[in-house]
Protein backbone atom coordinates (compact mmCIF):
# COMPACT_ATOMS: atom_id res chain seq x y z
CA UNK A 1 0.00 0.00 0.00
CA UNK A 2 1.36 3.42 -0.95
CA UNK A 3 1.90 6.23 1.52
CA UNK A 4 -0.84 8.23 -0.23
CA UNK A 5 -3.37 5.40 0.13
CA UNK A 6 -2.70 4.73 3.82
CA UNK A 7 -4.73 7.59 5.44
CA UNK A 8 -7.86 6.60 3.51
CA UNK A 9 -7.43 2.93 4.41
CA UNK A 10 -6.98 3.76 8.10
CA UNK A 11 -10.05 6.00 8.11
CA UNK A 12 -12.06 3.25 6.41
CA UNK A 13 -10.87 0.68 8.97
CA UNK A 14 -11.81 2.94 11.89
CA UNK A 15 -15.24 3.51 10.33
CA UNK A 16 -15.84 -0.22 9.89
CA UNK A 17 -14.74 -1.06 13.45
CA UNK A 18 -16.82 1.79 14.92
CA UNK A 19 -19.86 0.55 12.99
CA UNK A 20 -19.37 -3.03 14.23
CA UNK A 21 -21.62 -3.60 17.26
CA UNK A 22 -19.17 -6.04 18.90
CA UNK A 23 -15.92 -4.19 18.12
CA UNK A 24 -16.98 -0.57 18.64
CA UNK A 25 -16.96 -0.74 22.50
CA UNK A 26 -13.19 -1.38 22.36
CA UNK A 27 -12.70 2.11 20.89
CA UNK A 28 -14.17 3.80 23.97
CA UNK A 29 -11.54 5.89 25.72
CA UNK A 30 -8.82 5.04 23.17
CA UNK A 31 -6.43 7.80 22.05
CA UNK A 32 -7.59 8.05 18.42
CA UNK A 33 -4.51 9.88 17.15
CA UNK A 34 -2.22 7.23 18.59
CA UNK A 35 -4.43 4.41 17.32
CA UNK A 36 -4.44 5.95 13.84
CA UNK A 37 -0.62 6.00 13.83
CA UNK A 38 -0.45 2.39 15.00
CA UNK A 39 -2.90 1.14 12.37
CA UNK A 40 -1.05 3.07 9.65
CA UNK A 41 2.18 1.42 10.78
CA UNK A 42 0.49 -2.00 10.66
CA UNK A 43 -0.62 -1.35 7.10
CA UNK A 44 2.74 -0.20 5.80
CA UNK A 45 5.04 -2.59 7.68
CA UNK A 46 2.77 -5.68 7.84
CA UNK A 47 2.97 -5.87 11.64
CA UNK A 48 -0.06 -6.92 13.69
CA UNK A 49 -2.81 -4.53 14.62
CA UNK A 50 -2.58 -2.97 18.10
CA UNK A 51 -4.28 -5.14 20.74
CA UNK A 52 -7.34 -3.41 22.24
CA UNK A 53 -8.44 -6.19 24.56
CA UNK A 54 -10.62 -8.08 22.12
CA UNK A 55 -10.82 -11.84 21.74
CA UNK A 56 -8.89 -13.82 19.14
CA UNK A 57 -12.00 -14.09 16.94
CA UNK A 58 -12.63 -10.36 17.25
CA UNK A 59 -8.99 -9.66 16.39
CA UNK A 60 -9.38 -11.71 13.20
CA UNK A 61 -12.52 -9.78 12.27
CA UNK A 62 -10.75 -6.47 12.87
CA UNK A 63 -7.87 -7.63 10.67
CA UNK A 64 -10.31 -8.69 7.94
CA UNK A 65 -11.52 -5.10 7.72
CA UNK A 66 -7.98 -4.04 6.76
CA UNK A 67 -7.91 -6.43 3.81
CA UNK A 68 -11.39 -5.66 2.58
CA UNK A 69 -12.01 -3.43 -0.39
CA UNK A 70 -14.15 -0.45 0.48
CA UNK A 71 -17.93 -0.67 0.28
CA UNK A 72 -17.92 1.97 -2.45
CA UNK A 73 -15.33 0.09 -4.55
CA UNK A 74 -17.40 -3.08 -4.48
CA UNK A 75 -20.62 -1.24 -5.36
CA UNK A 76 -18.85 0.78 -8.07
CA UNK A 77 -17.60 -2.41 -9.76
CA UNK A 78 -21.13 -3.74 -10.24
CA UNK A 79 -23.14 -0.49 -10.48
CA UNK A 80 -20.85 2.29 -11.78
CA UNK A 81 -21.99 5.76 -10.76
CA UNK A 82 -24.67 4.54 -8.35
CA UNK A 83 -23.18 6.18 -5.24
CA UNK A 84 -20.82 9.16 -4.99
CA UNK A 85 -17.60 8.08 -3.28
CA UNK A 86 -17.78 10.90 -0.72
CA UNK A 87 -21.28 9.82 0.42
CA UNK A 88 -20.78 6.05 0.39
CA UNK A 89 -19.24 5.80 3.92
CA UNK A 90 -22.31 7.48 5.48
CA UNK A 91 -24.68 5.18 3.63
CA UNK A 92 -22.60 2.13 4.52
CA UNK A 93 -22.42 2.99 8.22
CA UNK A 94 -26.15 3.74 8.42
CA UNK A 95 -27.07 0.47 6.67
CA UNK A 96 -24.76 -1.50 8.97
CA UNK A 97 -26.32 0.11 12.01
CA UNK A 98 -29.82 -0.67 10.74
CA UNK A 99 -28.93 -4.37 10.59
CA UNK A 100 -27.83 -4.24 14.27
CA UNK A 101 -31.41 -3.82 15.55
CA UNK A 102 -31.10 -0.35 17.07
CA UNK A 103 -33.73 0.90 19.52
CA UNK A 104 -36.86 2.50 18.10
CA UNK A 105 -35.92 6.21 18.28
CA UNK A 106 -32.56 5.54 16.63
CA UNK A 107 -34.16 3.27 14.05
CA UNK A 108 -36.61 5.98 13.03
CA UNK A 109 -33.73 8.46 12.72
CA UNK A 110 -31.81 5.97 10.56
CA UNK A 111 -34.83 5.35 8.33
CA UNK A 112 -35.40 9.09 7.96
CA UNK A 113 -31.87 9.46 6.61
CA UNK A 114 -31.82 6.24 4.56
CA UNK A 115 -35.25 6.92 3.05
CA UNK A 116 -34.01 10.24 1.74
CA UNK A 117 -30.78 8.62 0.49
CA UNK A 118 -32.80 5.93 -1.31
CA UNK A 119 -34.68 8.63 -3.23
CA UNK A 120 -31.71 10.95 -3.62
CA UNK A 121 -29.45 8.38 -5.27
CA UNK A 122 -32.17 6.68 -7.28
CA UNK A 123 -31.81 3.31 -5.60
CA UNK A 124 -34.10 0.55 -6.90
CA UNK A 125 -34.92 -3.00 -5.79
CA UNK A 126 -32.38 -4.43 -8.23
CA UNK A 127 -29.61 -2.56 -6.37
CA UNK A 128 -30.40 -4.21 -3.04
CA UNK A 129 -28.49 -7.44 -3.70
CA UNK A 130 -25.42 -5.44 -4.75
CA UNK A 131 -25.52 -3.38 -1.56
CA UNK A 132 -26.13 -6.43 0.63
CA UNK A 133 -23.17 -8.23 -0.99
CA UNK A 134 -20.90 -5.22 -0.44
CA UNK A 135 -22.00 -5.00 3.20
CA UNK A 136 -21.89 -8.77 3.72
CA UNK A 137 -25.17 -8.32 5.55
CA UNK A 138 -28.89 -8.35 4.80
CA UNK A 139 -30.63 -5.00 5.14
CA UNK A 140 -34.39 -4.80 5.94
CA UNK A 141 -35.06 -3.12 2.60
CA UNK A 142 -38.85 -3.11 2.97
CA UNK A 143 -38.51 -0.68 5.85
CA UNK A 144 -36.12 1.52 3.86
CA UNK A 145 -38.49 1.52 0.88
CA UNK A 146 -41.43 2.52 3.10
CA UNK A 147 -39.33 5.35 4.54
CA UNK A 148 -38.38 6.42 1.00
CA UNK A 149 -42.04 6.65 -0.01
CA UNK A 150 -42.79 8.82 3.02
CA UNK A 151 -39.69 11.01 2.60
CA UNK A 152 -39.83 14.23 0.65
CA UNK A 153 -37.26 15.16 -1.94
CA UNK A 154 -34.02 16.81 -0.89
CA UNK A 155 -30.65 15.99 0.65
CA UNK A 156 -30.32 13.00 2.97
CA UNK A 157 -27.99 15.00 5.22
CA UNK A 158 -26.37 18.39 5.64
CA UNK A 159 -22.67 18.52 6.60
CA UNK A 160 -22.15 21.08 9.38
CA UNK A 161 -19.09 22.55 11.07
CA UNK A 162 -19.02 22.90 14.85
CA UNK A 163 -18.35 26.57 15.58
CA UNK A 164 -18.69 26.50 19.36
CA UNK A 165 -18.99 23.87 22.10
CA UNK A 166 -20.04 25.04 25.56
CA UNK A 167 -20.32 22.63 28.48
CA UNK A 168 -23.25 24.52 29.96
CA UNK A 169 -23.59 22.37 33.09
CA UNK A 170 -22.77 18.86 34.22
CA UNK A 171 -23.68 16.54 31.36
CA UNK A 172 -25.21 19.19 29.08
CA UNK A 173 -23.52 20.88 26.13
CA UNK A 174 -24.64 23.65 23.80
CA UNK A 175 -23.24 23.27 20.29
CA UNK A 176 -23.43 25.96 17.63
CA UNK A 177 -23.04 24.54 14.13
CA UNK A 178 -22.98 26.05 10.65
CA UNK A 179 -24.38 23.96 7.77
CA UNK A 180 -22.48 24.05 4.49
CA UNK A 181 -25.84 24.85 2.91
CA UNK A 182 -28.88 26.25 4.70
CA UNK A 183 -30.96 23.74 6.66
CA UNK A 184 -34.68 24.29 5.85
CA UNK A 185 -36.33 23.68 9.23
CA UNK A 186 -39.08 25.22 11.33
CA UNK A 187 -39.04 25.81 15.10
CA UNK A 188 -40.29 22.74 16.95
CA UNK A 189 -38.99 20.27 14.35
CA UNK A 190 -36.36 17.61 15.08
CA UNK A 191 -33.36 16.56 13.00
CA UNK A 192 -31.27 13.37 13.15
CA UNK A 193 -27.67 14.15 14.15
CA UNK A 194 -24.55 12.05 13.51
CA UNK A 195 -20.89 12.47 14.43
CA UNK A 196 -18.15 10.66 12.47
CA UNK A 197 -16.89 9.58 15.90
CA UNK A 198 -19.89 7.20 16.02
CA UNK A 199 -20.46 6.15 12.37
CA UNK A 200 -23.94 5.05 11.46
CA UNK A 201 -25.51 6.19 14.73
CA UNK A 202 -28.07 9.01 14.55
CA UNK A 203 -29.87 10.76 17.40
CA UNK A 204 -32.89 13.08 17.29
CA UNK A 205 -32.27 16.65 18.43
CA UNK A 206 -34.35 19.81 18.09
CA UNK A 207 -32.73 23.09 17.05
CA UNK A 208 -32.94 25.57 19.93
CA UNK A 209 -33.26 28.64 17.73
CA UNK A 210 -35.50 29.94 14.98
CA UNK A 211 -33.73 30.12 11.58
CA UNK A 212 -31.04 32.82 11.60
CA UNK A 213 -29.73 35.02 8.77
CA UNK A 214 -26.29 33.37 9.06
CA UNK A 215 -27.82 29.86 8.93
CA UNK A 216 -26.26 28.72 12.22
CA UNK A 217 -28.09 26.18 14.37
CA UNK A 218 -27.87 25.71 18.14
CA UNK A 219 -28.19 22.21 19.56
CA UNK A 220 -28.73 21.34 23.24
CA UNK A 221 -27.47 17.86 24.17
CA UNK A 222 -27.62 15.90 27.40
CA UNK A 223 -25.27 12.92 27.71
CA UNK A 224 -27.29 9.84 28.63
CA UNK A 225 -25.78 6.59 29.86
CA UNK A 226 -26.93 4.51 26.90
CA UNK A 227 -26.46 7.26 24.31
CA UNK A 228 -23.28 6.85 22.26
CA UNK A 229 -24.02 9.91 20.11
CA UNK A 230 -25.07 12.19 22.98
CA UNK A 231 -22.00 11.22 25.02
CA UNK A 232 -19.68 11.99 22.09
CA UNK A 233 -21.40 15.30 21.40
CA UNK A 234 -21.13 16.40 25.03
CA UNK A 235 -17.70 15.09 26.01
CA UNK A 236 -15.64 14.58 22.84
CA UNK A 237 -16.71 16.77 19.92
CA UNK A 238 -14.87 20.08 19.63
CA UNK A 239 -15.00 23.21 17.40
CA UNK A 240 -14.02 22.72 13.74
CA UNK A 241 -15.23 19.11 13.75
CA UNK A 242 -17.71 17.86 11.16
CA UNK A 243 -21.21 16.64 12.03
CA UNK A 244 -24.18 15.66 9.87
CA UNK A 245 -27.80 16.75 10.27
CA UNK A 246 -30.55 14.67 8.65
CA UNK A 247 -33.86 15.87 7.18
CA UNK A 248 -36.06 17.93 9.55
CA UNK A 249 -39.15 16.12 10.84
CA UNK A 250 -42.33 17.48 12.44
CA UNK A 251 -42.81 16.57 16.09
CA UNK A 252 -46.22 18.05 16.86
CA UNK A 253 -44.72 21.21 18.38
CA UNK A 254 -45.41 23.70 15.57
CA UNK A 255 -46.63 27.18 16.52
CA UNK A 256 -50.40 27.73 16.89
CA UNK A 257 -52.39 30.93 17.26
CA UNK A 258 -53.10 32.43 20.68
CA UNK A 259 -51.31 32.78 23.99
CA UNK A 260 -48.78 30.10 24.87
CA UNK A 261 -47.81 28.19 28.00
CA UNK A 262 -44.52 26.42 27.26
CA UNK A 263 -43.40 23.77 29.77
CA UNK A 264 -39.82 22.52 29.40
CA UNK A 265 -37.91 19.88 31.31
CA UNK A 266 -34.12 19.72 30.88
CA UNK A 267 -33.02 19.93 27.24
CA UNK A 268 -36.68 19.77 26.22
CA UNK A 269 -36.19 23.52 26.47
CA UNK A 270 -34.57 23.56 23.00
CA UNK A 271 -37.64 23.40 20.70
CA UNK A 272 -39.67 25.62 23.04
CA UNK A 273 -36.97 28.30 23.05
CA UNK A 274 -36.99 28.12 19.25
CA UNK A 275 -40.75 28.77 19.34
CA UNK A 276 -40.16 31.81 21.59
CA UNK A 277 -37.72 33.16 19.00
CA UNK A 278 -40.29 32.52 16.27
CA UNK A 279 -42.88 34.51 18.21
CA UNK A 280 -40.33 37.32 18.69
CA UNK A 281 -40.27 37.84 14.92
CA UNK A 282 -44.06 38.56 14.94
CA UNK A 283 -45.58 38.74 18.46
CA UNK A 284 -49.13 39.57 17.22
CA UNK A 285 -50.14 40.70 20.71
CA UNK A 286 -49.89 37.23 22.23
CA UNK A 287 -48.59 36.49 25.73
CA UNK A 288 -46.06 33.70 26.28
CA UNK A 289 -45.12 32.03 29.57
CA UNK A 290 -42.13 29.69 29.53
CA UNK A 291 -41.60 27.31 32.46
CA UNK A 292 -37.98 26.10 32.47
CA UNK A 293 -37.63 23.03 34.66
CA UNK A 294 -34.44 21.60 36.17
CA UNK A 295 -33.33 19.82 39.32
CA UNK A 296 -31.68 22.88 40.87
CA UNK A 297 -30.20 26.28 40.02
CA UNK A 298 -26.92 24.76 38.80
CA UNK A 299 -28.82 22.57 36.30
CA UNK A 300 -30.69 25.47 34.66
CA UNK A 301 -28.17 25.50 31.85
CA UNK A 302 -29.56 28.25 29.57
CA UNK A 303 -30.44 30.84 32.21
CA UNK A 304 -28.49 33.76 30.71
CA UNK A 305 -30.13 33.44 27.28
CA UNK A 306 -33.57 33.08 28.84
CA UNK A 307 -33.00 36.18 30.95
CA UNK A 308 -31.96 38.16 27.86
CA UNK A 309 -35.07 37.04 26.00
CA UNK A 310 -37.33 38.03 28.90
CA UNK A 311 -35.66 41.44 29.20
CA UNK A 312 -36.05 42.07 25.48
CA UNK A 313 -39.76 41.16 25.21
CA UNK A 314 -42.51 42.43 27.51
CA UNK A 315 -44.90 39.72 26.27
CA UNK A 316 -42.61 36.95 27.58
CA UNK A 317 -42.53 35.64 31.17
CA UNK A 318 -39.87 33.08 32.11
CA UNK A 319 -40.42 31.06 35.28
CA UNK A 320 -37.83 28.58 36.57
CA UNK A 321 -39.03 25.38 38.27
CA UNK A 322 -36.65 23.47 40.55
CA UNK A 323 -37.68 19.94 41.47
CA UNK A 324 -34.89 19.22 43.98
CA UNK A 325 -33.75 22.60 45.31
CA UNK A 326 -34.86 23.30 48.91
CA UNK A 327 -33.53 26.88 48.62
CA UNK A 328 -35.79 27.78 45.69
CA UNK A 329 -38.54 30.35 46.12
CA UNK A 330 -41.84 28.69 47.05
CA UNK A 331 -43.49 29.67 43.73
CA UNK A 332 -40.55 28.10 41.84
CA UNK A 333 -40.36 24.87 43.84
CA UNK A 334 -41.62 21.66 42.21
CA UNK A 335 -41.50 19.86 38.90
CA UNK A 336 -42.08 21.93 35.76
CA UNK A 337 -45.66 20.76 35.19
CA UNK A 338 -46.72 21.41 38.79
CA UNK A 339 -45.31 24.96 38.68
CA UNK A 340 -46.88 25.48 35.25
CA UNK A 341 -50.38 24.74 36.50
CA UNK A 342 -50.19 27.93 38.59
CA UNK A 343 -49.72 29.88 35.34
CA UNK A 344 -52.53 28.27 33.39
CA UNK A 345 -54.76 31.04 32.01
CA UNK A 346 -57.71 31.29 29.64
CA UNK A 347 -57.31 29.83 26.15
CA UNK A 348 -53.57 29.16 26.15
CA UNK A 349 -52.01 26.64 23.82
CA UNK A 350 -50.01 24.35 26.14
CA UNK A 351 -46.74 22.77 24.99
CA UNK A 352 -44.79 20.20 26.99
CA UNK A 353 -41.32 18.90 26.12
CA UNK A 354 -38.86 17.04 28.32
CA UNK A 355 -37.67 13.59 29.40
CA UNK A 356 -39.94 10.55 28.95
CA UNK A 357 -40.96 10.43 32.62
CA UNK A 358 -42.20 14.01 32.37
CA UNK A 359 -44.14 13.43 29.17
CA UNK A 360 -45.72 10.16 30.31
CA UNK A 361 -48.39 11.67 32.55
CA UNK A 362 -48.52 15.26 31.38
CA UNK A 363 -51.47 14.94 28.98
CA UNK A 364 -53.66 13.29 31.63
CA UNK A 365 -52.75 15.93 34.23
CA UNK A 366 -53.58 18.75 31.83
CA UNK A 367 -56.85 17.14 30.79
CA UNK A 368 -57.72 16.68 34.47
CA UNK A 369 -57.44 20.44 35.13
CA UNK A 370 -59.62 21.27 32.15
CA UNK A 371 -57.23 21.90 29.25
CA UNK A 372 -58.93 20.64 26.05
CA UNK A 373 -57.01 17.93 24.24
CA UNK A 374 -56.71 20.03 21.07
CA UNK A 375 -54.75 22.65 23.01
CA UNK A 376 -52.20 20.16 24.43
CA UNK A 377 -49.08 19.71 22.30
CA UNK A 378 -46.39 17.12 23.02
CA UNK A 379 -43.55 15.79 20.82
CA UNK A 380 -45.53 12.73 19.83
CA UNK A 381 -44.69 12.44 16.13
CA UNK A 382 -41.30 10.90 16.98
CA UNK A 383 -40.19 9.08 20.16
CA UNK A 384 -38.54 11.61 22.44
CA UNK A 385 -35.36 10.92 24.39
Amino acid sequence: MTEQETPGAVARWLSLVAADAELSPYLTGVDRDRLTEQVARALTTKIELPYLGWSEAEQRRAESYLRRRSFWEEVEDRCPGLLPERDAPLIEAALRRLTDRPDRPEKLALLSVLGRAYRRFGLRPEHQTVLDDALRATVPWQEVERAAKAAGDGPAWWPVEVLDHDLACDGVAILTVRPWRRLPYRPGQAVPVCTPRRPGRWRWLCPANAPRPDGTVELHVRAVRSGAVSTSLVHQVRPKELLYLGPPTDTGLSLRDGDLLLIAGGTGLAPLRAIVEQVAAAPDGRQVTLIAGSRDVASLYDAITLDKLEQAHDWLTVVPAFSHDPLAEPRERGDALTVALDHLRGEQQVYVCGPPAMLAGSRLRLLAVGVPGERIHLPDRIPWR
